[in-house]
């Protein structure tokens, strides 16, 4: 779907509370997470503006967004289930 927002908070709202978390205490995972949702920016801008870019500049966007989504999900997931209080 074209324009479509793919913020980490409305793709995986089950781990609002551990995003939130995230994004204030690991630097590792703000840095990802800032890079992601401005690549997603990206992408949606060009898909608004009718994608002044080839297919394949395109792709290789959206190749990039999805491995990042990857790794951000690796540490949502890790934190979720860890047995560790965090507060």
């Amino acid at each position: 779907m074209l324009n479509e927002n793919h913020a980490l908070i409305f793709d995986f709202p089950e781990y609002k509370q551990d995003i939130v978390y995230l994004n204030y205490k690991d630097e590792t995972f703000t840095t990802l997470s800032k890079q992601y949702h401005l690549l997603d920016y990206d992408i949606r801008q060009l898909e608004i503006d009718g994608s002044p870019t080839d297919d394949e500049h395109m792709h290789q966007l959206k190749l990039q967004r999805a491995n990042l989504k990857d790794l951000l999900f690796q540490q949502l997931k890790a934190h979720h289930d860890s047995p560790i209080t965090t507060s």
